[in-house]
């Protein structure tokens, strides 16, 4: 999962603010802080459900954003077995998507809604997809650093308050954690072969390293939204906590793997019980969220297609549907 806060406005204090009774208001921060769940018929604030269509529709177009980069190489994989397990990997993705958009719907908002806002540019996916995958080592970059922080980020998300995208977290993380292990067993593979091939692996790992870390948003200190979403069980640790997290539990694999992290601060700081990072280049970072990626246009391009060409399966489900209850109708 790709969480990466990219709207300052929505759901946050910028956002017009509802007037909502005081004993409902009341009666829904105690059963978030009593860490119960939220279900679509109970009562909620505007704002959480502003904040929740935005952060899992987000998600559910990284899913899907998040299959090009990968599907590009299906027909380059250098053996069967590779390929069947990219395939497999990438239905799981799609999967995903299909699983977050209909929570998201339980919020009042339409999968088409959801997905003219994309094309349209006023809804966004992660920065990460935004960077082009240019050997097949960036395969196995993307499952161990990529879904590495996606899981980091989607854990907790099994705890989180809305009801139906903490059910749906459940079965994401088990097959992230699968993608996860499948990219770091390719990296394995490659470094015990040439010398090329071991050059392959460290060129991933510095062109991937940076990005994966802008995975969990900006600083604590410029994410106006999280505190909120942390009040409300929305998010349960902070973009810092968990990107903290990545670090510590990426850099021992990284060793075994026997690469270098491209980061000359990365240190063990004993006191703290933690590495020491390099800073981030927040620039590059607000850049690709404007959508100067590498390959951001070609990105939504590929997506704008696939929606106008598939148009006509669309087309055709609902025109069975139809049919199907205008039968029901008539034996009724």
């Amino acid at each position: 999962m790709y969480t990466t806060e990219l709207d300052k406005t929505a759901g946050s204090a910028a956002a017009p603010a509802a007037v909502e009774d005081p004993a409902l208001l009341a009666a829904f921060e105690a059963r978030v802080a009593n860490d119960e769940f939220i279900e679509p018929k109970d009562w909620m604030p505007e704002a959480y459900r502003r904040t929740l269509t935005r952060q899992i529709s987000q998600h559910a177009h990284s899913e899907i954003v998040g299959m090009l980069p990968e599907g590009n190489w299906l027909t380059r994989a250098p053996s069967l077995k590779r390929k069947a397990i990219l395939l497999a990997k990438i239905q799981d993705e799609g999967g995903h998507g299909l699983y977050l958009y209909c929570a998201a719907e339980t919020l009042g908002t339409s999968r088409e809604q959801m997905i003219e806002a994309l094309h349209a540019g006023k809804a966004k996916y992660s920065t990460i997809f935004n960077y082009p995958t240019l050997n097949w080592a960036d395969i196995g970059a993307i499952g161990w650093l990529v879904d590495g922080a996606a899981i980091m980020n989607q854990v907790p998300l099994q705890r989180t308050s809305y009801g139906p995208y903490a059910r749906a977290m459940v079965r994401v993380c088990k097959e992230e954690s699968f993608h996860q292990r499948q990219g770091y067993d390719l990296l394995l593979e490659m470094m015990k072969g040439t010398p090329e091939q071991r050059a392959m692996v460290q060129d991933a790992m510095n062109r991937w390293w940076w990005p994966s870390l802008m995975m969990f948003g900006p600083p604590d200190d410029n994410s106006p939204n999280s505190a909120q979403s942390i009040r409300w069980r929305i998010k349960r640790e902070t973009n810092d906590e968990l990107r903290q997290k990545f670090v510590d539990a990426t850099v021992p694999q990284a060793e075994l793997l026997g690469i270098t992290v491209p980061d000359p601060d990365l240190q063990w700081n004993e006191e703290r019980g933690h590495y020491d990072f390099g800073a981030i280049d927040w620039n590059e970072f607000y850049a690709v969220v404007r959508g100067e990626g590498p390959v951001a246009r070609e990105r939504m391009k590929a997506r704008r297609a696939a929606w106008d060409e598939g148009a006509w399966v669309r087309e055709a489900a609902a025109a069975w549907e139809a049919r199907q209850a205008a039968r029901r109708a008539a034996a009724a």
